[in-house]
């Protein structure tokens, strides 16, 4: 009898504790599946949103985001349960407080094992796990799918199965080339590398993009163009960034955006109203996912520092490396006029407009062009020092310097005592050649592609490639341009090129503008008080 009361009383203690047992297992398939999977990732914090019946409106009602990639799975599912480190990669890119490229897609998820999402599940007619969707974020805030669902700008994603194939997929919707190596470059890291290494300046093309997106999106916002005069200095830009943007998609949009600008705003009167179909706003001059709301290579210390101007100041530099003799004149009275009508900081639109009233001399030669504008830079960069250093407003990582420093180009000196720096002006114009030029593309290129240095070489130079007939008529560099970037044909191409150049070159107030620097900037003051009264 004692035997079997011992059985009886261990039986007894099994019970007891059995309660303890099964409720660690009731949080049970799901927190042990979410164990595993997280060993797998390293005990990290989840960067997918986890949603749910009760949160899904208002997370993709609230987020920045410009696309959203969402997950349907079952905690219960081995497949999901191995998908999920791959998922996990990609998001940490897009999500969270370390997130490398934030801002552009939310990635999400739902269990559809939860009671309470049922219905959810139900509404996108999920039959398999895992299922990933694609689409704008506020199309899913009380949306659905279905699978002849046709129109719909919720799309099943169709290369998931691994964290290469998925990046892979986001990319060709976006048009980006993001990868999973990608790293946050955090702000305490930029200064020594800006200064020292060559490769950082990669970096720039997302932020030249970047800048070029939101130029136009503040043009938009305070519908800036609203004349004849605004709407020309717009069109001369564009044709300038047809055919030099160092982004090859920025310059298919700029293509796009010149070619139909004539019925967009006849006259210079453009319709700003987004319920229009034939509007400016219907237009993305680099892309879809810009602006992205944030910079990598031009990031400052603080919110209010770099970003946008930086990114300006690069796209000017690359722009005026890319240009040749027959364009030094155009290019240099592109670039004025249009940060005179367009810069909207009005202090700094004054003092940039008055470095190009005393120009006198018309441009012959496009190294004079590429001097100018770095030597109107480091006079600007001159005047704002002296405020920052008196107000305490300036970036205290990035404080102002004169550019290049020595560390980057050591030959562009010859003498350099305290605040008097003698310049070797030819090694200057070889470094800034280079540097906005050469290494800007071939850098980016080596960098997001992982392609060969053979096919670098030659991506490069047909990023560089510039059409001969842009030496005579720009109008018609632009538009050959745009014809390789969009494919529309070469009887319109001949067409369109026809119309601007009666439109243009043969209107007397353009040639009267272009005639001479002295009659352009005698034009530009003369108007000035005319842009004041539109402001």
């Amino acid at each position: 009898m004692s035997l079997i009361h011992l059985f009886l009383f261990v039986g007894l203690v099994s019970l007891e504790a059995a309660p303890a047992s099964a409720t660690s297992f009731s949080m049970g398939s799901r927190s042990i599946l979410r164990d595993i999977s997280s060993n797998d990732i390293g005990d990290h914090k989840d960067n997918a949103v986890e949603l749910n019946a009760t949160n899904f409106d208002s997370v993709f009602q609230d987020t920045p985001a410009k696309f959203a990639v969402l997950e349907f799975f079952a905690h219960w599912c081995p497949a999901c349960r191995n998908y999920k480190p791959h998922y996990e990669k990609v998001a940490r890119l897009f999500n969270g407080p370390e997130a490398v490229h934030p801002g552009t897609v939310l990635m999400t998820r739902v269990d559809c094992a939860a009671k309470m999402n049922i219905k959810l599940c139900d509404k996108f007619s999920i039959k398999r796990y895992p299922m990933l969707f694609w689409g704008p974020p506020r199309k899913f805030v009380g949306g659905s799918w279905e699978p002849k669902q046709e129109n719909s700008e919720i799309i099943v994603v169709e290369e998931w199965r691994t964290a290469d194939l998925l990046l892979g997929w986001i990319n060709k919707q976006l048009g980006s080339s993001y990868g999973l190596d990608d790293q946050k470059v955090g702000n305490e890291h930029l200064l020594l590398p800006n200064v020292s290494d060559h490769e950082q300046i990669s970096q720039a093309v997302i932020d030249i993009e970047e800048a070029t997106e939101e130029a136009f999106d503040i043009i938009l916002s305070l519908k800036a163009i609203k004349s004849s005069e605004t709407g020309a200095s717009f069109i001369r830009f564009l044709q300038l960034l047809v055919p030099h943007h160092p982004s090859r998609r920025c310059r298919k949009g700029s293509a796009e955006i010149l070619m139909k600008f004539d019925d967009l705003c006849p006259a210079g009167e453009c319709s700003y109203d987004s319920g229009v179909n034939n509007t400016l706003r219907n237009f993305h001059i680099c892309g879809e996912d810009l602006p992205r709301g944030y910079y990598t290579f031009c990031r400052g210390s603080k919110n209010e520092t770099r970003g946008f101007s930086c990114g300006l100041w690069i796209l000017m530099h690359s722009l005026s490396v890319r240009i040749e003799d027959g364009e030094s004149q155009f290019a240099f009275t592109a670039i004025c006029d249009f940060i005179n009508n367009f810069f909207m900081c009005d202090e700094c639109r004054r003092h940039f407009h008055d470095m190009c009233l005393s120009v006198k001399t018309p441009f012959k030669k496009a190294r004079d062009v590429v001097l100018w504008l770095w030597s109107t830079h480091n006079k600007v960069n001159e005047r704002l020092k002296k405020d920052e250093d008196s107000l305490g407003t300036g970036d205290p990582k990035f404080p102002k310097m004169i550019w290049p420093p020595k560390q980057l180009c050591p030959s562009c000196y010859l003498t350099s005592t305290g605040k008097n720096i003698d310049w070797d002006h030819d090694e200057v114009y070889k470094f800034l050649k280079k540097y906005y030029g050469e290494k800007l593309v071939s850098s980016y290129k080596k960098k997001s592609e992982g392609v060969s240095k053979e096919t670098v070489v030659v991506a490069a130079a047909e990023e560089m490639a510039v059409p001969t007939n842009a030496l005579v008529v720009p109008v018609g560099a632009a538009l050959a341009i745009a014809l390789a970037s969009c494919a529309f044909g070469a009887l319109a191409c001949y067409w369109r090129t026809q119309q601007k150049n009666r439109k243009h070159h043969h209107n007397p107030h353009y040639l009267r503008r272009y005639s001479s620097n002295y009659l352009v900037m005698n034009t530009f003051s003369n108007n000035e008080s005319e842009r004041e009264k539109e402001r």
